[in-house]
């Protein structure tokens, strides 16, 4: 398999590498990307692959089975849109839109091809979901009534120290981490339909007055914030990622948000997630109830719980650690090979990240206006 890959990010190449442990006769075969000479110069394993700066004549250069879009996140729509009417089986990073306009235009290129795409959603390829679905189809708990979702964030700073603090890039934090637990989420419910949606957002903790564009190594409290990644890299001996202050006045992204949706059944989900808490603190974990029992579950600890309310009966099911994003990378990297020739369906399919999408912005749409959000296409 010969792929192209548009945006040679640290999260491409992480799937690439679980792609070439799956199967080492897939090979990068052209890469654009807007730091062409940085990447070649970083990685002499890249010597014979070809380099542009121009997408569409790589891809017009080169028979390519499979293209992998890793750019920032604002350009995944654009260039989703543009290279869909090729043919070339995609893997899409999510988001797969940051903005509105975006998202209608994509859902109608999606519309007009059959392009195989498969979204970066490995949640819901991740053992303990699809152990969870498993139980949630055989009726063990009932039909799901309610759901409960919290992701407390332990690596939150992410957002306020690097590029992602820049809500223009992001599109906000709904779209950055929400989107992958509405989609799992919905994953488990099956066929119903979210309906309309109601969101706030928080911004207490990582805001302040320092000097926009402060980095944590020319600050006068770099040797004691709690936060300064001068200080946290300094102590290990590595070398920031990205060191900005979390305290400045251009610090973007809330730090905590929540939403509840209604479902066209009557039902709804409640969801929050958190970028303050660190450690241990950190949680990603989501209770399913059902009149018959409760199911609940915690990527972090990789247990599965379930309550039989009528029993006094509880099980108890201990997933093993199967690698990046809880197992789940592994599972979408040895579909995609398979959709690139053509022997599956993708698990993880386009119209899956445009819902998402749609539900995070009508999220994001709601924070902003105070209102409840239909969620539908205008």
């Amino acid at each position: 398999m010969k792929m192209g890959v548009i945006g040679y990010g640290r999260r491409i190449r992480n799937m690439l590498a679980e792609i070439r442990k799956a199967d080492t006769d897939c090979r990068v075969v052209a890469i654009t990307d807007v730091r062409n000479d940085e990447i070649r110069a970083a990685d002499p394993s890249l010597k014979d692959v070809a380099f542009y700066e121009d997408y569409r004549l790589m891809l017009t250069e080169n028979k390519l089975d499979g293209l992998l879009i890793g750019t920032r996140c604002s350009m995944h729509a654009t260039i989703a849109v543009d290279v869909l009417p090729y043919g070339i089986p995609l893997f899409l990073e999510k988001p797969v839109a940051t903005r509105m306009e975006d998202l209608v235009r994509l859902k109608s290129v999606a519309d007009s091809t059959n392009t195989p795409v498969v979204v970066s959603f490995p949640l819901r390829t991740a053992p303990i979901v699809q152990l969870a679905k498993e139980i949630v189809n055989s009726g063990r708990i009932g039909s799901v009534e309610h759901v409960q979702a919290i992701n407390n964030v332990p690596y939150g700073g992410v957002y306020y120290h690097h590029w992602y603090r820049d809500e223009n890039e992001t599109g906000g934090l709904f779209l950055q981490k929400a989107t992958h637990d509405f989609d799992y989420i919905q994953y488990l419910l099956g066929e119903r339909k979210p309906v309309r949606i109601c969101a706030v957002t928080s911004k207490q903790i990582f805001k302040g007055d320092k000097p926009a564009g402060l980095k944590c190594r020319d600050c006068d409290e770099r040797d004691t914030c709690p936060e300064s990644m001068y200080r946290v890299h300094r102590a290990a001996h590595e070398t920031p990622a990205g060191e900005y202050c979390c305290f400045a006045v251009d610090t973007g992204n809330e730090d905590s948000s929540s939403a509840i949706i209604q479902y066209d059944t009557g039902m709804h989900v409640a969801y929050s997630q958190n970028f303050v808490v660190r450690h241990r603190a950190g949680t990603r974990s989501c209770r399913l109830i059902g009149f018959r029992g409760t199911l609940e579950f915690d990527f972090y600890t990789n247990r599965i719980t379930v309550h039989l309310h009528h029993t006094k009966r509880v099980e108890t099911h201990q997933i093993g650690d199967d690698g990046e994003h809880f197992g789940g990378d592994a599972v979408l990297a040895r579909n995609f090979i398979e959709v690139m020739r053509g022997t599956a369906v993708s698990l993880s399919p386009l119209q899956s990240g445009l819902d998402s999408a749609l539900l995070c912005l009508k999220a994001r749409e709601s924070a902003r206006t105070h209102t409840f959000q239909e969620v539908k296409w205008d």
